[in-house]
């Protein structure tokens, strides 16, 4: 199909520094691919596992909108703003960079790995005022339906963010079936199938597959096996 890109799990690109093993969906680091920089804003999609008690030392980040999803453990994050929190599994966490960020993150146990989503979406204005904030997912929520977990406005379910992004979490049951319509025209979906089997519009994806979709109203899922994933709705236009 025209409007569809698949990323297989197997064609990331992988960098295991020992403490740290990343799979990158998009260019990042030493790994560049020409054909996969970027899909619409979304610009960054890295698979983390961090070793016990290992992590990032400070470094510094502006206009880019920074999710992060641990999958597996903890995180503890520290940033100039004098953020000092613990980021848990179950817990769904977003800096707006913005003007200019410095943080560092760390997996606090010491026999423990740490699992995470990193995501970075360029956002829709820049140079805005740098802000935080974390919270705990109900994740009641995410059974045999999309639960919003990400959206561009404050009072809606989940953390927002400066662009017109939905991001839902999902756990469907074998051979349980959903369709999801976009919120913004224009938008596409890229969805990260975390665990078990699913198929996106009749496409499968196995564990850590992704399938990008654009130029649609709504795409249906199916799950093949009891499964996890995350679906985000981004603009395709910077």
């Amino acid at each position: 199909m025209k409007n569809t890109v698949l990323h297989q799990a197997n064609t990331r690109g992988n960098a295991n520094h020992g403490w740290l093993n990343a799979f990158h969906s998009f260019s990042f680091g030493s790994w560049y691919n020409p054909e996969r920089v970027q899909f619409g804003t979304l610009r960054v999609l890295n698979d983390d596992t961090i070793a016990a008690g290992m992590g990032f030392g400070e470094h510094g980040h502006d206009n880019m909108e920074i999710i992060t999803i641990p999958l597996e453990g903890d995180l503890a994050h520290k940033d100039s703003m004098g953020n000092a929190e613990t980021i848990k599994t179950g817990d769904v966490q977003v800096m707006s960079a913005g003007t200019g960020i410095r943080h560092s993150e760390f997996n606090p146990n010491a026999d423990l790995q740490t699992k995470l989503f990193q995501i970075w979406l360029f956002p829709k204005t820049r140079n805005v005022e740098p802000r935080y904030q974390q919270i705990t997912l109900d994740k009641s929520l995410q059974k045999n339906d999309f639960a919003q977990i990400l959206s561009p406005n404050a009072d809606d379910a989940g953390v927002w963010i400066h662009q017109d992004a939905w991001f839902y979490m999902s756990a469907f049951d074998k051979d349980f079936s959903k369709k999801l319509a976009l919120k913004k025209e224009g938008n596409g979906f890229y969805i990260m199938n975390i665990d078990g089997g699913i198929e996106v519009n009749g496409e499968k994806l196995e564990k850590r597959d992704a399938i990008g979709i654009w130029d649609t109203a709504e795409i249906e899922i199916k799950a093949i096996s009891a499964a996890k994933f995350l679906i985000m709705e981004i603009p395709m236009e910077n």
